[in-house]
């Protein structure tokens, strides 16, 4: 069940809108290259994509500094592009070449780019979170003043790693901003079904931190909520949680049949698109042409078309490195 969210969208300017507007449609139209791409078996392996979600990206990205960090999901295309990998390392990777920001060797779940402080891309269900316990940890020992970002699914709350984190957390005060993507659905599991409280910002506070619901479709209140909870934690009133209602427009994954879903609600959600809402704001006042939109719309697609063809003169990896990272040398004698 969809709760009313306790954050209402402030009006950012007209250079902020479209900025976050770019990014979405970035997000946007390299996934939908993505999903021809793996139609034609050029993409392998495991793809979950997330359209229908880059407000929530977007929106968290806009609020970060370059020295957070960011741990994410296997359904992390529109994080690594919001924080600003480029889109050249990301198809680089999706097709398993070497100039893939993972050097072609996690693919489309295992995205990484330690100079974005992005730390994965993780294929387990809630993995990301002690991650981001132990990077927020670090970074309060050591005097950094950098929060990290966490995302995960409604999925991961059921997984003892999320109850264990909040808590220690809490526990410790630590800087970090937990990001619940509530797309209503684990895997092909509906939240009510899964879930005996489905309010997962209630269930998080329960942990004695803030804890929200954000409309994870508007892309300004999400900006708008994520600002709010990083000035806090950065502030050294330890972690928030926002709960980022939203959903996803296509299935769990590529090999999905996605009848699980009623055609009818993926409709209704739909006429929520989160690039259609910023656009018919921006038009309402004022902000935008169809001609703007043409031409930012042409300029995304031409970014991705560069990506495709970076990836595809990209070399593979050579043989005899295939044990790089692997095993690790042992040096002298004892």
């Amino acid at each position: 069940m969809t709760r009313t969210p306790t954050v209402a969208a402030r009006t950012a300017g007209p250079g902020q809108r479209l900025t976050l507007l770019r990014r979405m449609l970035l997000i946007r139209r390299f996934e939908e290259r993505c999903v021809e791409l793996y139609s034609a078996a050029r993409i392998r392996g495991f793809m979950h994509l997330y359209i229908g979600e880059e407000a929530v990206a977007t929106g968290v990205m806009a609020a970060l500094t370059p020295d957070d960090a960011v741990v994410s999901t296997y359904r992390e295309h529109g994080h690594a592009l919001a924080r600003g990998v480029s889109a050249d390392a990301v198809m680089a990777e999706m097709f398993g070449r070497v100039d893939g920001c993972s050097r072609g060797r996690g693919g489309s779940m295992h995205l990484f780019d330690a100079g974005a402080r992005f730390y994965g891309g993780n294929a387990i269900v809630g993995g990301g979170l002690p991650i981001a316990v132990g990077l927020a940890l670090a970074d309060a020992l050591t005097g950094r003043h950098a929060v990290t970002a966490c995302f995960f699914g409604d999925g991961a709350v059921a997984e003892g790693e999320f109850h264990e984190c909040l808590n220690l957390a809490a526990l410790w005060r630590l800087p970090v901003l937990f990001c619940c993507e509530n797309n209503q659905y684990a895997m092909g599991t509906a939240l009510d079904r899964a879930q005996a409280v489905t309010d997962l910002a209630h269930r998080a506070g329960s942990y004695g931190m803030t804890a929200r619901a954000v409309d994870g479709m508007d892309v300004e209140a999400v900006v708008q909520a994520a600002r709010q909870a990083v000035r806090a934690v950065r502030g050294g009133h330890g972690p928030r949680f926002l709960e980022l209602q939203t959903y996803r427009f296509r299935a769990h994954s590529m090999y999905d049949s996605d009848r699980y879903r009623d055609k009818a609600e993926i409709a209704r959600w739909k006429l929520r698109d989160p690039i259609e809402l910023l656009c018919a704001r921006m038009r309402g006042d004022g902000q935008l042409e169809a001609a703007d939109l043409a031409g930012l719309d042409a300029a995304v697609t031409a970014d991705v078309d560069a990506a495709v063809a970076f990836a595809e003169r990209s070399p593979a990896e050579p043989v005899t490195d295939l044990t790089r990272f692997v095993h690790s040398e042992r040096r002298g004698t004892r």
